[in-house]
């Protein structure tokens, strides 16, 4: 598709995206699939549920279950066969009660042929997301232009094998540039994750993050310090809070419970880390039960108990963790802790440093690695409105990629087009994250090869 076309296929796209679409008679009563949707000369669609039956599409594909990503699939679902991974599977038979005859669960990591696809093949890749997240590799001819856009492929019928990486939702690793099923070959199209496409998103590692949120949890039940003796001063959180004024508590004997904000899926390893870290069980509703076990996880379901009392980690909605509903959240357990440490997981809780450059060159990107400070548990400070009795962290841990992480990726695979699938709602947003997409490319060019960016573990760059 040439620059002209992917302009007028954006507009496409807008206008069928409209927020006021109603379906009715006269615009054939569904909403029209955006071209990004619908993988180009291949009758697949991945995260389209929310268009019903798309013209000549054979296989709807699912990266994971949340629900931006499910919309609209129920169990009246009948528009074809969902292919996923076997716990995302497990997951919208459960909450969505999706008629098992349509779910196909697919192996990870094996190449699997499509049934009636013309010979697409795909490889199921962790996402390092949400449990049961996954990329799609996707390897075959384009046999036929599906799906709604009027912008058609001149390539179906022809014989050339084309590749498509869709990253659905993901956290960029070294470990997905390196995969058997992607390592060396060019890919045609790369369908991204966006959202944090911007130099104001670069938060530390995930590893990092989880094991700082872990020791930081354990000082705090054993009465340690929790900043970093080598700076000088020792402060415990009481202390800090005595310091700052929002606080003149001493700490009581008593337990501490510990209080983790979630998605519905998502966070668990947090969660985990923290009760293994406590040597504690972990509590929470039943609904949410029943959701962790549909996942392939028995370390965390050997954690889960029923009786919150006896647990002292507590998995709870992030919308949770704020002063106000945290202290309502604990007025259930009145006599049985004294104290809650609150702990908000999100990637909009990072604020970039002041005096970041907004507009950085790509090797200063990617030499920004070596010079990073370390994050520990030191790194992690109370929040403004935290008391004695309920301290809470805002904790910048992301199940997206970081801009640094996008870029380290993009850099490291060999790729035609990058196509954004978030924030692609406006021409100012598809205009920004294009002119980063525009800079990757120029500087692949410019090295003339492509290389693995110089990773410190496989988890991270």
């Amino acid at each position: 598709m040439s620059s002209h076309k992917e302009n007028e296929a954006w507009k496409e796209a807008a206008v069928v995206e409209d927020r006021n679409f109603r379906p009715n008679k006269g615009n054939g009563g569904r909403r029209k699939a955006p071209f990004y949707k619908v993988l180009q000369g291949m009758p697949i669609a991945v995260d389209a549920f929310r268009y019903g039956s798309i013209p000549d599409v054979t296989a709807y594909f699912l990266t994971h279950a949340h629900s931006d990503h499910y919309t609209n699939l129920a169990s009246n679902w009948k528009s074809g066969p969902i292919y996923c991974s076997q716990g995302t599977a497990n997951l919208i038979i459960h909450m969505l009660s999706v008629d098992p005859k349509w779910v196909h669960p697919l192996p990870m990591d094996i190449s699997s042929e499509i049934p009636n696809t013309g010979g697409v093949r795909v490889t199921l890749i962790e996402a390092n997301h949400c449990p049961g997240s996954c990329l799609f590799f996707f390897e075959g001819p384009q046999t036929v232009n599906a799906g709604d856009s009027v912008f058609k492929s001149s390539y179906v019928g022809s014989t050339r094998t084309f590749r498509y990486l869709h990253c659905g939702d993901f956290r960029a690793s070294p470990k997905h540039v390196l995969h058997p099923a992607v390592k060396g070959k060019r890919i045609d199209h790369i369908y991204l994750d966006t959202t944090y496409l911007d130099p104001k998103y670069t938060f530390p590692p995930q590893p990092l993050v989880i094991s700082a949120c872990a020791e930081l949890a354990k000082r705090i039940v054993s009465g340690q310090s929790t900043t970093d003796d080598a700076g000088g001063k020792t402060r415990t959180v009481d202390s800090f809070m005595s310091v700052q004024g929002r606080s003149s508590e001493k700490k009581k004997d008593g337990k501490i419970l510990v209080v983790v904000g979630t998605y519905s899926i998502g966070k668990e390893r947090i969660v985990k880390a923290i009760a293994q870290a406590l040597n504690t069980r972990v509590y929470c509703d039943a609904r949410k039960a029943a959701i962790l076990r549909c996942q392939s996880d028995p370390e965390l379901h050997a954690l889960l108990t029923t009786d919150p009392i006896s647990a002292g980690v507590h998995l709870v909605p992030l919308s949770v963790i704020t002063s106000d509903k945290l202290k309502t959240y604990m007025d259930r357990f009145q006599g049985n802790y004294t104290r809650a440490i609150g702990f908000r997981p999100t990637g909009w809780t990072y604020t970039s440093p002041a005096g970041s450059d907004s507009s950085p060159s790509i090797p200063s990107i990617l030499s920004r690695a070596a010079s990073r400070p370390p994050f520990t548990y030191a790194s992690l400070r109370p929040t403004r409105n935290s008391t004695g009795a309920l301290t809470l962290y805002g904790i910048p841990y992301s199940e997206h990629s970081s801009f640094f992480e996008l870029t380290c990726f993009a850099m490291s695979l060999e790729w035609g087009k990058m196509i954004a699938t978030v924030n692609v709602g406006s021409a100012i947003s598809r205009g920004k994250m294009g002119r980063w997409i525009e800079k990757w490319e120029a500087e692949r060019k410019k090295r003339g090869k492509t290389e693995v960016v110089k990773y410190r573990e496989l988890d991270y760059w």
